[in-house]
């Protein structure tokens, strides 16, 4: 576990139930996601300009325990809808995370692309993989988190509410995957 996820829980357990305001939430979410969206720890997602209802619906995943990462259940526990709500709102607004600094490798890039015509990808995430309503935005998300998800995914660590992503993934190999998240990271 990275020490500021360990702070975050430790500085949750030293509070009584209920105790912390929506703000200090925010604060929480804000200090592992990134101040302005765009996360900066490993396997942590950027969530800045993500669709309000894709976050609404994860946040409630979390406080109810469909999806299980310790520090966002802990975060959500207690949350009310309106709360959930004001907090997705909040990260929607936040601006795109950018793309990764480092050159890409063309390579990659092109058989990206060819799996993102077979799969569709960006049908469901649209063709500038900005996301839309119950669909993540990908478009500069950080590589190592896309890789992690779509591995769970296809491990069926990880479920979607809905499950066109399990049928998306169950062809990929680890090589796409790597593919698809070098791709997606250094989208501009």
């Amino acid at each position: 576990m990275h020490g500021l996820t360990v702070a975050v829980l430790i500085w949750l357990a030293a509070l009584p139930i209920g105790a912390a305001t929506i703000e200090e939430r925010l604060a929480l979410c804000l200090a592992c996601h990134g101040e302005r969206g765009q996360s900066a720890l490993p396997e942590v997602p950027s969530l800045g300009a993500q669709p309000a209802f894709y976050v609404m619906i994860q946040l409630y995943m979390f406080r109810e325990r469909m999806r299980v990462v310790e520090p966002m259940n802990e975060v959500t526990n207690g949350l009310n809808d309106d709360e959930i709500r004001h907090i997705a709102e909040v990260i929607a607004k936040l601006p795109p995370p950018l793309p990764a600094a480092e050159p890409p490798e063309a390579a990659k890039l092109e058989r990206a692309r060819a799996l993102i015509q077979q799969h569709r990808c960006n049908f469901c995430h649209n063709p500038d993989f900005s996301g839309e309503q119950n669909v993540p935005r990908l478009a500069g998300q950080r590589e190592d988190y896309l890789v992690k998800a779509l591995r769970e995914y296809k491990g069926n660590a990880r479920r979607a509410y809905d499950a066109s992503m399990a049928d998306v993934v169950y062809a990929l190999t680890d090589a796409d995957i790597l593919d698809l998240a070098h791709f997606l990271a250094h989208f501009r």
